[in-house]
């Protein structure tokens, strides 16, 4: 893979990546959507009295809307706030309420997402490494574990200031009820009018802070490879798929607090807030301590840690099979240049040959 990366211009290894995370994430999208609800939804606490409320194990029947003033369906507040126990009761309720389509709701925008984060990591990191090497002295060593460590939190931070627009508007597709669920620019544009145009860049210090996610997996990858397959300098595509998602569950597990915390900033607030956003991930996590106790920190940790699994695999096994593919599509069309020009070489030289009697005459 390393020879690989030698031959291909940063926005070939940009095209690589981000061709295999949407196509590991769009497989696996369903457990995306169910995470996002897990994470964004509060606990709701016992009533009082003895009046049966609606619950999250209660289905009922799509209610009539009425249209207030403007046309707009009112949602009532016990449909717009369905509570799960969990990823298949979430998986059941989401198909029983929206269908199967439900589940990937927002997926357009996600896989946008997911798209543009990583074809601007990769760009950003063959860009920052490229710049470091070139202010080294010839014969330098190659970077050191911090060093590469440090390019790729420079090139995360990069990525997500560019990036985090699209990723606030999939949240909120992702978790405002489906009567609300709007289109990419309708959602985009809702967020502009509710925060102004900062609120698309919700939760970018809690993004900032989650870039020593891939800093902990790589960490723990190299670890793992050095534990679990000691000599072998040359890893299979399985092997691989396992150090990935290994190394990617430790590093979830690590960061699911502002995972969680991430999600809250960029989703609306829940109703006991009264429509007041967040200001802070520290603000979330506290509300969230507050409300459900530490372990609310964690939770969806099962279809995240399900998901990186999956996605960590899949990102690294199609990412190298299109550098493979890009190398050798370089290769050819190098190869066909050359050929023309040697073509190009050989008529010139034919025409000054028969120019050349000519010439001494």
């Amino acid at each position: 893979m390393a020879a690989q990366s030698k031959e291909l211009p940063p926005w070939g290894s940009a095209v690589a990546g981000a061709t295999g995370a949407v196509l590991a994430n769009a497989l696996v999208y369903p457990l995306d959507i169910v995470k996002t609800k897990l994470q964004v939804q509060i606990k709701k606490k016992k009533a009082p009295d003895s009046t049966p409320t609606p619950t999250s194990s209660t289905f009922l029947p799509p209610p009539e809307l009425k249209p207030d003033q403007n046309g707009t369906p009112v949602v009532p507040a016990h449909v717009e706030h369905e509570h799960y126990h969990g990823t298949l009761d979430a998986v059941r309720k989401i198909v029983k309420s929206e269908g199967v389509v439900g589940l990937y709701a927002g997926m357009a925008g996600s896989l946008l997402g997911v798209a543009s984060t990583n074809f601007a990591y990769f760009y950003w990191y063959t860009a920052v490494r490229s710049l470091y090497l070139s202010y080294q002295p010839p014969g330098s060593p190659h970077p050191g574990t911090a060093i590469e460590l440090g390019v790729g939190a420079i090139a995360g931070a990069l990525a997500q200031l560019f990036t985090i627009p699209v990723a606030v508007v999939t949240t909120r597709q992702q978790t405002v009820h489906r009567y609300d669920r709007k289109g990419l620019i309708a959602t985009g544009r809702e967020v502009v009018e509710e925060d102004g145009l900062q609120g698309l860049w919700r939760g970018l210090k809690a993004s900032l802070v989650l870039v020593i996610n891939p800093a902990i997996t790589y960490g723990s990858y190299q670890r793992l490879h050095d534990l679990i397959f000691p000599n072998s300098k040359q890893l299979r595509p399985w092997q691989a798929f396992i150090l990935g998602s290994l190394s990617k569950m430790l590093a979830t597990i690590a960061t699911q607090p502002l995972i969680v915390a991430k999600v809250g900033l960029q989703s609306k607030p829940p109703p006991a807030r009264n429509g007041q956003p967040f200001k802070s991930f520290g603000e979330v996590m506290a509300y969230i301590v507050e409300h459900e106790g530490p372990w609310g920190l964690f939770k969806g940790i099962g279809p995240q840690i399900l998901k990186g699994f999956m996605v960590q695999g899949l990102l690294m096994m199609t990412k190298e099979r299109m550098e493979l593919l890009f190398v050798l599509l370089f290769r050819y069309l190098r190869k066909l240049r050359q050929d023309q020009l040697q073509k190009l070489a050989e008529k010139a030289a034919a025409a000054a040959k028969k120019a050349s009697p000519v010439l001494v005459r």
